[in-house]
């Protein structure tokens, strides 16, 4: 097992902090081979805002992964979310010194790597550089363009931002739990490898990932993420508001939302009462389920209309053919995806993380409440295929790599080399006729 491929995500959210330890099986698929999670009680809304409860969180979520899975934790791979992440989309180019030669990898990888130096807010740091659609030469819709032949490579990115304070304390926590953070990853980026299939992509989907303290939209189309935002309300709002709304504590508005909750308040049931013990020498207290539906169903509605005003404002409305995919915790809520396509007008589908698992002793993995955990591992193992693909590509260019200055050149490393052959093969033929062994036999 020591030299398999292991990869570890580390979910950092509001409710809970998760690690699970993955592997790809004979058949690709994602085996977990142990999790661990602990109550987040350092996290809002994304941001770690008490080192030393994170920290411990994730000392222990960690240490139950290593003990179910037997493997010693040193690397891994760390979500990041919450409001402060920003998009936008900005335009590249460089140009080349021919147009004769062909555009390579590393054409591509410096008019990528350019983006990096773009003027940002300050306080602020680039997490991610995607690009968009290409252009050489003027000629548009180019998705590809190494091979290809031409003066300008121009491209439109599509880069995210995060701030500088977010990323450190989360550097800072990951520290002190004694790990290394190999890849920081936006986590609805994450959550997308998890439940989206490439057909989605590429016809065009909203993935909505409802977890506790945020909801994260990633919209892609034509195989390209297109537009990233974060919504500074999630499942722990909706707590709140039966805490409130019910008069009860915080864990017992909780248990009525994931028990008795419902998105849609006409189909609940006005005659039902749940009972919930009272608190010392008090009576018990009766709560209607119409009424618990109706504080829910509001706030789902606010939600429900900033998800769609986000749409709106990319420019893709009635452009996804593949509808809405909503995961996360919140995605658990009855007849939550019946008032998503109510209020858009947009099929919708709740997305498990289970198309890339395969059998696992950890079944619990593919609850939508983990799919940003199980797409950090999955996004674990692309970054560790793409470096691999690099390396081999750099291999292969410099086995490849002759260049004579003239056909002089050539023919005289030509003939070196031939001369170099029959040297060592009449070499090879004296030493045999020399070996007197051989005849003694």
């Amino acid at each position: 097992m020591s030299q398999e491929k292991i990869v570890v995500g580390l979910d950092i959210g509001t409710t809970k902090i998760c690690a699970i330890v993955g592997r790809k099986n004979e058949f690709g698929k994602l085996e977990v081979l142990g999790m661990g999670k602990a109550v987040s009680d350092g996290v809002i809304r994304g941001i770690v805002t008490n080192i030393e409860k994170t920290v411990e969180a994730i000392k222990k979520a960690v240490a139950e992964a290593e003990e179910n899975s037997g493997i010693n934790i040193g690397v891994v791979n760390v979500g990041i979310a919450g409001q402060h992440i920003k998009s936008s989309i900005h335009h590249g180019s460089i140009t080349r010194d021919s147009s004769e030669d062909e555009i390579t990898i590393e054409d591509v990888n410096r008019l990528t790597n350019d983006m990096y130096k773009i003027v940002i807010p300050p306080g602020s740091e680039i997490i991610h550089v995607m690009p968009q659609d290409y252009i050489v030469d003027y000629e548009e819709g180019i998705k590809d363009p190494v091979g290809m032949s031409g003066v300008k490579l121009e491209a439109d990115f599509h880069v995210i931002t995060a701030h500088t304070n977010a990323i450190h304390n989360i550097n800072k926590c990951v520290r002190r739990a004694g790990l290394e953070i190999e890849n920081l990853i936006l986590e609805p980026l994450a959550s997308s490898l998890a439940v989206l299939s490439e057909e989605e992509k590429e016809a065009g989907v909203c993935l909505v990932d409802i977890g506790g303290g945020t909801t994260d939209i990633a919209i892609f189309h034509d195989n390209i993420i297109r537009h990233t935002a974060v919504i500074p309300f999630g499942g722990n709002i909706i707590t709140a508001d039966i805490k409130q709304g019910c008069s009860v504590m915080q864990h017992q508005a909780e248990l009525l939302k994931s028990k008795f909750g419902k998105a849609i308040a006409e189909e609940a049931n006005p005659n039902e009462i749940i009972s919930i013990p009272g608190l010392r020498n008090r009576a018990p207290k009766e709560i209607s389920v119409r009424n618990l539906a109706n504080i829910i169903e509001a706030r789902m509605e606010e939600i429900i209309e900033l998800v769609h005003a986000e749409i709106i404002s990319s420019g893709y409305e009635g452009r996804l053919a593949a509808g809405l995919v909503i995961t996360g915790g919140g995605s658990q809520l009855h007849s939550v995806r019946q008032l998503f396509e109510y209020m858009t007008g947009v099929e919708t589908r709740i997305g498990y993380p289970n198309e890339h698992l395969g059998k696992s002793k950890h079944e619990i993995v593919k609850s939508p409440m983990y799919a940003t955990s199980v797409g950090l591992v999955l996004s674990g193992f692309r970054a560790l295929d793409e470096r691999e693909n690099r390396y081999l590509e750099r291999k292969m260019n410099t086995q490849n790599t002759y260049s004579p200055k003239n056909k002089k050149e050539a023919s005289v490393q030509g003939g070196d080399f031939f001369k170099k052959i029959l040297d060592k093969t009449k070499g090879l033929l004296m030493d045999d006729f020399d070996d007197k062994s051989d005849y003694n036999q």
